[in-house]
């Protein structure tokens, strides 16, 4: 079964004289499809240009895809065709909910998305993870020029923080909290550290250590889902529905360094479960992923 999203875009591509043109164009095709009009105003407020100038872009994209809009003389305003088709793959739906959730959780300005009208949303609340912005500052530039870090981290083992040395080389993200990836010359391996938990970061020496060392960073693997086999018939096909699954599986790449935050977040951490209505899916290829997951083993930081 198919995923609902069609990836196919119209074949001609509207020529832009300007990256600026470029990305207006980008903007009508995003607004008549998810908002199904647009209009010169549209144009001149969001990116602050002429009427004229927004006249010419509508035309140019008017002249690429002819059957994505009609002219409404009652709206003045170009309305999607019923033929319409995207012309960039910035008017995906994926884009569209991520830039709406993003709006809703206030990771993103609205003045930063394409996105005019928004339904009403609900999101299901996180705890809000806070990152010093000066700590992010100094863990990119160590990483950039390959330098170590001087920190204080506070682990779970511990009442208090501990110095460390990490030479950091990669962030990572686990669905809820934002991670560095090091090498820690205290434990001398790489782990995994929580931004959040790091203090008095201070910039060090070069670092001789490499990211392309850590053998559980760079090792690439795939996770092969499907349904439970314990569902019914409709329950396997809302799940195929449900994560866009052909033939009755989906393939996710995941870094070794991060398959346990993976089977966690996706409820796989166990082998089986006794409710299939409760974890719906199961990891197909366990067997083959078994000595990975072997593999890792709770290290304290």
């Amino acid at each position: 079964m198919k995923n609902q999203e069609k990836p196919e875009y119209v074949s001609q591509t509207p020529q832009a004289s300007t990256w600026s043109q470029d990305r207006r164009l980008k903007f009508i095709d995003f607004r008549l499809r998810w908002e199904g009009r647009i209009n010169r105003t549209d144009l001149t407020e969001f990116f602050e240009i002429s009427m004229p100038q927004a006249s010419l872009d509508l035309a140019k994209y008017s002249e690429a895809a002819p059957t994505n809009l009609v002219y409404d003389p009652s709206l003045k305003a170009y309305v999607r065709s019923d033929s319409f088709t995207p012309v960039y793959g910035r008017s995906a739906s994926r884009t569209y909910l991520n830039e709406l959730l993003a709006i809703n959780t206030r990771l993103m300005e609205p003045v930063g998305s394409f996105i005019g009208w928004m339904p009403e949303v609900g999101v299901a609340p996180l705890p809000s993870r806070q990152i010093d912005g000066a700590v992010l500052m100094v863990l990119l530039q160590a990483i950039r020029e390959n330098r170590i870090v001087d920190v204080e981290y506070q682990g779970m083992a511990r009442a208090e923080p501990t110095v460390r040395a990490l030479s950091p080389h990669a962030l990572a993200y686990d669905g809820f909290r934002w991670h560095l990836r090091a090498y820690c010359h205290l434990r001398e391996d790489f782990r995994d550290f929580v931004i959040a938990r790091l203090a008095a970061v201070k910039l060090g020496q070069p670092s001789s250590v490499s990211g392309t060392k850590d053998q559980q960073w760079n090792t690439k693997l795939i996770l092969v889902l499907g349904p439970h086999p314990g569902l019914s018939a409709g329950g396997k096909k809302a799940i195929e529905l449900d994560y866009g699954m052909v033939d009755g599986q989906v393939n996710l790449g995941c870094r070794h360094a991060l398959l346990f935050y993976a089977l966690h977040r996706l409820g796989l951490s166990e082998s089986s479960s006794s409710s299939p209505a409760a974890q719906q899916i199961v990891l197909l290829n366990r067997d083959e992923l078994q000595p990975y997951i072997d593999q890792l083993t709770v290290k304290s930081a």
